[in-house]
């Protein structure tokens, strides 16, 4: 039995992306998804590397797919496996019969899953295509259970999968009675939540709030059940965590020795601001004298540090007895966190997804403290203000336990960028997608909405070219009213519309353009374009990389002469001519 769905499978859409992705040349090393694997058929292979022809049947083959397949359906929301084609992409099809397959699973997974199994053609080659819902009941398959964790199927505890699914059915464990009461709560932890609350400085309500009395404060922060009996969030804020709830380490250096060590314990409010405080003094601060915005910039901004370590507490599973582990080496902030992602968020929507606390009353009790968003935007926030200060975007990726892990490379700020943001004009024009596109150009060179669709985390092309013409309606105020972003020129009147940064801002970030300028960095910038957009031009190619147009034909000509591109017609000469991908 599994959670059903209404309307259209979610799983079938990214299966219909994945083949999409296949078919223009990507490899399934770049193309799997936690949800959606491919498969070759087993037992077809030889010792040599042959593959033989195979049958309707294969014992083997089901074997491998009973395992996958009951993998996929102890996954969050389900997945689905791609039959039939290679590690490196090579078409290898099968000849598997659709109804014994999922006969066979099912007989295979003692009657506990049953699969649909379809079939597909790509390009003339006969896959099948696996999918499963997620189900209501672990799965075990020849005594073991196991989930997708990125790529990966590995195993998981019985507990973590059991907890998983209460967050899915929508159980909230932090707005449960702890068995503790008013009695139990910490005075000290009161203070430190009146402090942040007057921090936050949002209005009247909390400067109230916070000169509440101390039941009151509880008990207006949802905290409270049958007038005094404590929720397990109020439990863990006020009173104690049951294990350390953070384990903080300090190293001025990789690898070099701890100069601090905080585990733990107490009410989770003290063992945040505990942590916040030390990582506020290890927060390098970089004074800049010049530009448009002058002044002290941290290594990591601070609001992205607390954002950081709050998520790893507030969204972290609390029945897992682990802490949280924040390692702060030099200007890098690494956390991570017990307990994967939750509702369908994941790495690759988490900037864009809508907010799915893991734990409700927790996560709103923080963010009536000022302590978390209450829009759910803090990742959106996280990336813009890194990418503010020309460093990379938080890297954030769940990994085997499950842990969700956040990585955050602090360091000296770029002050070309930092003047860039404070020369957008209007002033939102500084918004994360407009800097996730600046970002993007600095090292690819040039964006249309097909390729930055997963950038953006958008669903569709529609969407993330909407954020590519907010961005080229942006102007820089000290340039004399210039363009962001300008369209790239000798872009056919027929084809999508496609942009590069204007001549201003490459003269402004001309540092970051470095390895596109070298030789080698142009060759890969005209093969991505001519392989993406299906064609080339040397009007496109002096544009895109600023050289003349002599320059341009020649370097055509050369990749020409290489077999990487092919003339579009006979003969390489005439107005409009064009190459195309070899």
């Amino acid at each position: 039995m599994g959670l059903g769905i209404l309307g259209r499978s979610p799983i079938n859409a990214l299966v219909e992306q994945t083949l999409h992705r296949l078919s223009r040349g990507e490899p399934p090393a770049h193309i799997e998804l936690e949800r959606v694997d491919f498969k070759e058929e087993r037992g077809r292979r030889g010792s040599d590397g042959t593959v033989s022809l195979g049958g309707a049947t294969n014992e083997r083959a089901a074997d491998h797919l009973a395992a996958e397949m009951a993998c996929m359906a102890n996954t969050p929301g389900g997945g689905a496996v791609i039959v039939g084609i290679a590690d490196d992409g090579a078409r290898i099809g099968t000849r598997l019969d659709a109804d014994w397959v999922r006969h066979r699973i099912w007989e295979l997974t003692s009657h506990q899953l049953t699969v649909e199994v379809r079939q597909a053609n790509l390009e003339g080659c006969r896959l099948l295509i696996l999918t499963c819902i997620e189900a209501l009941a672990p799965v075990r398959y020849r005594g073991n259970l196991r989930w997708r964790v990125g790529a990966n199927c590995v195993e998981v505890d019985p507990v973590v999968w059991q907890s998983r699914l209460l967050e899915r059915v929508g159980f909230d464990w932090s707005d449960q009675p702890s068995g503790q009461t008013l009695d139990d709560v910490s005075p000290a932890a009161i203070e430190i939540a009146r402090r942040y609350l007057r921090e936050a400085n949002r209005g009247e309500s909390d400067t109230g709030l916070a000169h509440a009395t101390d039941a009151d404060l509880l008990r207006r922060l949802n905290l409270v059940k049958d007038s005094r009996d404590l929720t397990n969030a109020g439990s863990l804020l006020f009173v104690a965590t049951p294990w350390p709830g953070v384990d903080y380490i300090r190293r001025d250096v990789p690898g070099g020795d701890s100069t601090l060590r905080i585990e733990g314990a107490g009410p989770l409010l003290m063992q945040v601001r505990e942590v916040e405080q030390a990582g506020e003094v290890a927060n390098r601060v970089t004074h800049t004298a010049e530009g448009f915005a002058p002044g002290r910039i941290r290594a990591i901004p601070p609001r992205t540090l607390r954002e950081a370590v709050v998520n790893g507490l507030v969204h972290r599973d609390w029945l897992a007895a682990r802490p949280t582990v924040i390692e702060h080496v030099g200007d890098t902030l690494t956390v991570t966190s017990p307990g994967g992602f939750v509702g369908g968020v994941t790495p690759a929507n988490i900037i864009t997804h809508p907010a799915v606390p893991r734990y409700r009353n927790l996560a709103e009790a923080m963010a009536a403290l000022g302590l978390a968003e209450r829009e759910g935007i803090g990742v959106d926030r996280m990336v813009r203000d890194m990418l503010a200060i020309g460093r990379p975007a938080p890297v954030i990726a769940e990994v085997d336990g499950p842990y969700v892990r956040v990585v955050l490379l602090g360091g000296a700020p770029d002050t070309a960028v930092v003047d860039l943001v404070a020369a957008l004009t209007p002033a939102h024009a500084g918004n994360v997608d407009s800097l996730l596109l600046i970002e993007h150009l600095t090292r690819n060179g040039w964006v249309d909405a097909e390729s930055t669709t997963e950038l953006l985390q958008r669903s569709s092309a529609e969407e993330a070219n909407e954020a590519i013409l907010r961005l080229a309606d942006a102007r820089l105020d000290a340039a004399g009213s210039a363009p962001v972003i300008a369209p790239v020129q000798g872009v056919p009147p027929a084809q999508p519309d496609a942009f590069r940064l204007s001549d201003a801002v490459r003269s402004r970030l001309a540092h970051r353009l470095a390895l596109l300028r070298a030789p080698e960095g142009r060759e890969t910038l005209l093969l991505d374009w001519s392989r993406s957009r299906g064609r080339v031009s040397s009007t496109e190619v002096a544009d895109l990389t600023g050289l003349s147009k002599v320059s341009a034909r020649k370097l055509l000509t050369e990749l020409a002469d290489a077999g990487h591109i092919k003339g579009g017609r006979r003969g390489r000469r005439g107005r409009g001519f064009f190459y195309v991908p070899a």
